[in-house]
């Protein structure tokens, strides 16, 4: 496979969820050439437990995925927007950076041993931590600090996915994202952008009510990497780089289209031009009405002087390019301030159109309307997406940013939520 970890690339820089809004976006991550400083040991570090009277957040992680020693790490931010982590007994670890501005290693009580194979281990975090992750890993992961000199703020460098000099990164791992806050919890899988260890998760509330999303089937990383495999054969299109391997050659993760673009941004680079002309001109003739799936109802848009423009919308849509598509956050899919109602709507709805290659299809002028069954059927499209969606327990977890956006009735998300939880249920490596 072509995407090792020893491949020569331009350096990542910050790690952060490509999503909009939706998954939760977290603290940047991503190291260079790490520099350990005399600041390395964090002896200085503060824990703060949950006050009293608080229901501590009650998780159990379900080992299913190998013999090997699993370790888990909670990253987030307190109710200050302070960057901190969970250590093994629940309480809120601050790490130091001791004034640097070059990341420093973080050491300290920091992680849990998991139970072997196919033991459960409990977990507590405090009642407030929000932009949080629950990592699990197959050997020990290495975080870092740094000083922010601009807002005077710690901030937690994360393991890397797609920077191979990341001392992390040949190692496999895979998180849940949360939001526990004043009693209410926001908890998501997300493919975004890469895929690594399967997880699922559960939630059960005070009403005794069960939201599950099951995540994707065991070993499915492999599965990723040989149907890649199998669809760069058919097509060439460099689909097998997205598969990152260790030393030993073994699958770790799986990176998306937008993330790989950060590595080789020549990559792909004609991919959906034919496709992107075929809609232009399909649209100058024809009008393409955008279901808002809100007050503004549906909206039509056609193409004049080489840009899509729409009814009641501030500003029009130039061609994207094919980072413009994966991502879904940039070019004519960046929303920016004064963008009103009626554009902050088009633009979810006309990147997932895109991605999922459905604008050319029957019943394709009115999006979204077609079922979960017709997207990824044309080509080109977004072949990751497709894998993704294909080893899915339950078809449910975001594949790209606005995977959310389906007629209604449908939802691709891999989210639950609500208030008063009594337990969050996490299973590592395959839904048990």
């Amino acid at each position: 496979m072509r995407g090792t970890f020893g491949l020569a690339a331009a350096t990542v820089a910050a790690f952060v969820t490509g999503s909009l809004a939706r998954p939760l976006v977290v603290q940047p991550g991503g190291v260079d050439d790490i520099v350990i400083t005399e600041h390395n040991t964090l002896n200085s570090t503060s824990k703060v437990e949950a006050a009293e009277g608080n229901n501590p957040l009650q998780i159990e992680i379900v080992n299913n995925f190998g013999e090997n020693q699993m370790f888990l790490y909670v990253t987030g931010q307190d109710s200050n927007g302070v960057a901190c982590m969970v250590d093994a007994d629940g309480n809120l670890f601050y790490p130091d950076a001791g004034g640097s501005a070059v990341p420093v290693l973080i050491e300290g009580n920091i992680k849990s041993e998991l139970g072997g194979l196919g033991s459960t281990t409990t977990f507590t975090v405090p009642e407030f931590l929000i932009s949080s992750r629950i990592w699990v890993s197959e050997g020990e992961l290495q975080f870092f600090t740094s000083l922010d000199p601009d807002s005077g703020r710690t901030n937690i460098v994360e393991p890397s996915v797609a920077n191979p000099k990341d001392p992390s990164a040949g190692i496999k791992w895979g998180f849940v994202e949360f939001n526990w806050d004043n009693g209410t919890i926001y908890a998501n899988i997300t493919y975004v952008d890469w895929v690594g260890i399967a997880m699922g998760m559960s939630l059960t509330l005070g009403t005794g009510e069960v939201q599950t999303v099951k995540g994707l089937v065991a070993g499915g990383v492999q599965k990723l990497c040989d149907d890649l495999n199998a669809q760069n054969a058919e097509d060439s299109a460099g689909w097998d780089k997205l598969c990152m391997t260790n030393d030993n050659g073994e699958a770790v993760r799986v990176l998306s289209p937008n993330l790989y673009l950060d590595l080789d941004p020549s990559w792909q680079a004609e991919y959906y031009n034919g496709y992107i002309d075929e809609v232009w001109s399909k649209y100058a003739n024809e009008d393409l009405t955008i279901n808002t799936q809100s007050n503004a109802s549906n909206v039509a848009c056609r193409v004049a002087d080489d840009q899509l423009t729409c009814a009641g919308d501030n500003r029009g849509y130039p061609k994207p390019t094919i980072g413009d598509i994966y991502g879904c956050n940039t070019g004519p899919f960046a929303i920016i301030d004064g963008d009103n109602g009626v554009h902050r709507a088009v633009v979810p709805r006309l990147c997932a159109a895109f991605h999922r290659s459905t604008l050319l299809l029957d019943g394709g002028n009115v999006q979204p309307s077609l079922p979960a069954e017709s997207y990824y059927t044309a080509n080109p499209t977004s072949h990751y997406s497709r894998i993704v969606h294909v080893y899915e327990e339950d078809n449910i977890g975001y594949a790209f940013s606005y995977d959310d956006i389906n007629p209604e009735g449908e939802n691709a998300s891999g989210t639950v939520a609500g208030p008063d939880p009594t337990l969050l249920r996490v299973t590592v490596g395959g839904w048990s």
